[in-house]
C-alpha cells in the first residue's frame, strides 16, 4: 500500500523554459526521426543512388534500406510514413480528463476527504464518481503525472507542538556552547 501522497498542479498548460522560447524547434522523437530517414532514403531512391549509399547517408544497415525500397515500390511514400500508434484508446477522453481537472482543483475536502491531500486511492473514487470510469492505481499515476501534469509532493514531517521561535533559539544558542565542549 502507498503512503499519503500531496499532489499539486503546476499550471494548466505546458510551458517552455524561457532559454528554450524561441531559440530552436524542440528535438525529433524517436519515430519522427525514423519517419526522416524512410523520406530521406525516398529521396535518393528517386535520384538513383545504390542501397549501400543510402545505408551509408542516412545512418542504417543495407538490409534495412532493400526493405524500404521494396515498401515504396508497392506503395509509395505514403507506405513509409509513420501509422498512428495502435493500442486500447485511454478510458478517459479529453472532455473526461478537463471534468476530472476540475474537480481535483476543488481540493480533497470538498469531495469530503478528512485531510486536504490526494493520494491515488482517493483520486481513483474521485475519478470514479465523477466520470463512472473505474481505474486502476497505475492507470490514477499515468492520469496525474501524463495528462494532468501533476508531480508528486510528500507532505514535511513535523510535529503539530514544534515551535518554530524556540527551534531557532536553540540553534543559535544552545548548540554552538554544546559543539564549542568538544
Amino acid at each position: 500500500m502507498c503512503r499519503p501522497c500531496e499532489w499539486e498542479a503546476f499550471g494548466v498548460a505546458y510551458q517552455p523554459s524561457p532559454s528554450a522560447a524561441g531559440s530552436s524547434p524542440p528535438p525529433l522523437s524517436r519515430p519522427q526521426l525514423a519517419e526522416a530517414r524512410r523520406v530521406r532514403a525516398v529521396e535518393l531512391f528517386e535520384e538513383g543512388a545504390s542501397n549501400v549509399a543510402i545505408a551509408r547517408a542516412v545512418g542504417v544497415c543495407a538490409g534495412s534500406v532493400r526493405r524500404w525500397r521494396r515498401v515504396w515500390e508497392e506503395g509509395g511514400v505514403s507506405a513509409l510514413r509513420r501509422r498512428a500508434a495502435t493500442g486500447r484508446p485511454p478510458k478517459l477522453d479529453d472532455a473526461r480528463v478537463e471534468t476530472v481537472r476540475a474537480a481535483l482543483s476543488r481540493g480533497a475536502q470538498a469531495h469530503g476527504f478528512e485531510a486536504d491531500l490526494w493520494t491515488l486511492e482517493r483520486v481513483g473514487l474521485v475519478v470514479e464518481r465523477v466520470t463512472g470510469v473505474s481505474l486502476s492505481r497505475a492507470s490514477v499515476w499515468r492520469l496525474l503525472t501524463g495528462r494532468l501534469g501533476w508531480n508528486l509532493r510528500r507532505p514535511e514531517r513535523r510535529a503539530v507542538e514544534r515551535d518554530e521561535s524556540e527551534t531557532a533559539r536553540w540553534i543559535a544558542h544552545e548548540w554552538p556552547r554544546i559543539t564549542r565542549g568538544r
